[in-house]
């Protein structure tokens, strides 16, 4: 059972968390939820469409111009209350590697502190736990947060992902996390090259034996992009590849930008997995 905020989700119940970006920059929609009305707009969307969790960032994930941790609170603390009080049983969570940051916003009502950089700043595990709140434990093959990979090498990609990511599911539980509060994430593009996502996608299925939830943020990446030489804009069907396939082999939470397309994807894997019994059952029965 995974718990976060007012939910609760079983073992086999696929859950979306939607991006919202309140960033000028972002790589994806280039500040189009930057803005208040618009951002609260895409609350409004991704939730009618099925996203359980919304995931807001207050800091692009590339290089670009440097956001102090104020400004990143300012973008981030006063969103996450409206949306609180907008949407009482919607999991919020927030795309942070900052402590501080995290204890903002946990005050304002977040349920879930993303890390994506890999445990950078140790003390929001902390924060997650002081709190009450969920924590991603995510690889990022120790790069510094807003910086891009080169010449990674691994001797075994996966190898290193389920250390540092069961490492940091461990610490935090130690620290006071909830157990059925934490999850772990292979950090696609992160500290990773091409063939590094690839690999760590065609073996989530070790991540998942862990125990642990796994959380994919899959949407539109450049491991995607390479793959299929598409550019950002092009990517939403190798995206979606690579959400059933995530799904296949065990992956829970799913980090996307289009929710009812992942929506329907993850409800026909799970039928055929034989964890959802399909909408209509009329075929052949008449």
């Amino acid at each position: 059972m995974l718990r976060l905020g007012r939910r609760e989700f079983g073992p086999h119940e696929p859950v979306i968390m939607a991006i919202v970006n309140r960033t000028p920059d972002s790589f994806y929609d280039q500040g189009a939820t930057f803005r208040d009305e618009p951002a609260l707009d895409r609350v409004e969307q991704a939730v009618a469409e099925g996203a359980a969790i919304i995931d807001i960032g207050g800091v692009k994930a590339g290089p670009g111009e440097e956001v102090t941790a104020e400004e990143e609170a300012r973008r981030t603390v006063g969103f996450v209350a409206e949306v609180r009080r907008r949407h009482p049983d919607v999991v919020i969570s927030v795309d942070t590697w900052r402590a501080d940051v995290g204890a903002a916003v946990c005050e304002a009502g977040a349920d879930v502190l993303n890390d994506a950089w890999g445990g950078v700043d140790p003390g929001l595990a902390e924060v997650a736990a002081k709190y009450g709140a969920g924590l991603v434990c995510t690889h990022a093959g120790g790069a510094e947060p807003r910086t891009r990979p080169h010449r990674v090498e691994y001797e075994d990609v996966m190898a290193d992902i389920l250390r540092v990511t069961v490492g940091l599911a461990e610490r935090a539980a130690a620290l006071g996390v909830r157990r059925d509060a934490i999850m772990i994430d292979p950090g696609h593009d992160f500290g990773k090259n091409t063939r590094h996502s690839l690999e760590a996608t065609r073996r989530l299925g070790e991540m998942a034996e862990t125990g642990w939830p796994v959380l994919v943020s899959l949407s539109n990446k450049d491991f995607v992009g390479e793959t299929l030489d598409r550019p950002v804009k092009e990517r939403v069907l190798g995206t979606l590849a690579t959400t059933a396939v995530s799904a296949w082999l065990g992956a829970q939470v799913y980090r996307v930008h289009e929710v009812a397309e992942t929506r329907q994807v993850l409800d026909m894997v799970a039928s055929i997995a034989g964890h959802r019994a399909p909408a209509v059952a009329r075929r052949g029965l008449a």
